[in-house]
């Protein structure tokens, strides 16, 4: 007797496994949901994922890995998504992409509040979410049309870093469907942080620049008798 592929209902094939990669940051997550960060382990995650140990090692190092991937996919959806807003205004754009980005994170809402309540007692953790943090705004400013390079780049993602934060502590305690507390408090600290803005491109307009040589480099060129050194 030929057995038959199992089929759903409806005759469709059933979907394909998910790599091992993704069973591991989905069990961790679920994980994050029902307990707080530091007692999770990965020999905790490798059975819910139902994968080895090897497994796990293979792909990550450290659990903080295993979010950061995590935050890595939910950047891929948010860039991959939305319409073109090209023609807004840079605060309209991040609206809607910090917006998307909290509409990805619903299904994890309860992890995000159980790291939340570990980073406050928990600096390493709090400085490893942090890290994340930086990188991924970094991407949602891009997205934005907002440049990020530079020195004035790296203060505007750790600025956004920090706004985002306080925006997620509305967004946690917001049960309302149409998350009109989230979307007001996102408004006023998008507000803020083009004030914020405007005051940091002010401050680098005051910065004097270096012109030309330094003249401890010329000195040094001008004496024949000096050598470079060995190192």
């Amino acid at each position: 007797m030929v057995r038959r592929p199992s089929t759903t209902p409806l005759g469709t094939p059933p979907p394909p496994a998910k790599p091992d990669r993704e069973k591991i940051i989905d069990a961790f997550m679920a994980l994050l949901a029902e307990r707080p960060f530091e007692e999770i382990d990965f020999t905790d995650v490798a059975g819910r994922a139902g994968v080895s140990l090897v497994r796990c090692r293979e792909e990550f190092n450290t659990l903080i890995g295993v979010l950061a991937a995590q935050v890595k996919e939910i950047d891929r959806t948010v860039l991959a998504g939305g319409e073109d807003m090209s023609e807004e205004p840079p605060r309209e754009r991040l609206f809607d992409i910090l917006m998307r980005r909290l509409e990805a994170l619903a299904p994890h809402k309860e992890a995000v509040r159980s790291l939340a309540r570990s980073s406050r007692c928990n600096p390493g953790l709090a400085l490893a979410l942090n890290s994340i943090a930086l990188r991924s705004q970094s991407w949602m400013l891009a997205a934005a049309g907002i440049s990020t390079s530079g020195l004035r780049g790296a203060a505007r993602s750790q600025g956004m870093a920090c706004l985002y934060a306080d925006v997620m502590r509305t967004w946690l305690d917001d049960d309302d469907p149409g998350l009109a507390r989230t979307m007001a408090a996102l408004d006023r600290q998008l507000a803020r942080g083009a004030r914020w803005s405007r005051f940091l491109d002010d401050i680098c307009r005051c910065v004097p620049r270096p012109r030309g040589r330094r003249p401890w480099r010329d000195e040094r060129r001008s004496d024949p008798g000096e050598q470079p050194a060995v190192i």
